[in-house]
């Protein structure tokens, strides 16, 4: 069963086992399982991490702009067909292997909307492990940029 080449924050939820206040996608734009996938996160002021992550110039915490990616990036390796009923995700679980390279370039604010474009790169299924090259911009600007290992678990 193929992913649709668009979700919205429904079929995203009956796959990624994530919740609020931790789950970093909104949208999936584009997506070609066991290829790449480009979502989007809407970054308001509300998010919960902003009152800590400075009261005085709100920046979203970089390690939230690699998790982000890394939650595309498991769309991409989760199988849909284990998507589980009653919409509380998806039966399978990914985990962080690795992250390497990682390069934060702008930060991102309130009133941002960062696109993740995760490519995935090399993929053992054997050990249900995937190498992914993961990007973030806000318009035209990169703001974010990580090659990812994630394993099945």
């Amino acid at each position: 069963k193929a992913l649709p080449m668009e979700m919205d924050i429904d079929a995203i939820m009956k796959l990624l086992p994530h919740r609020y206040p931790f789950l970093l996608v909104d949208r999936v734009l584009e997506i070609e399982q066991g290829s790449y996938a480009i979502g989007l996160k809407n970054v308001t002021i509300n998010d919960n991490f902003f009152p800590g992550h400075f009261p005085q110039r709100p920046i979203m915490p970089g390690v939230l702009m690699v998790e982000a990616m890394a939650q595309v990036g498991g769309l991409i390796m989760l199988d849909p067909s284990a998507a589980g009923e009653d919409g509380g995700g998806t039966q399978q679980e990914f985990f962080f292997a690795g992250i390497d390279g990682v390069k934060f370039r702008r930060p991102v604010v309130p009133g941002d909307q960062l696109v993740m474009k995760v490519v995935l790169t090399k993929m053992n299924k054997r050990f249900g492990i995937a190498k992914m090259k993961g990007q973030c911009f806000v318009g035209e600007d990169l703001a974010c940029e990580a090659e990812l290992t994630l394993a099945l678990g």
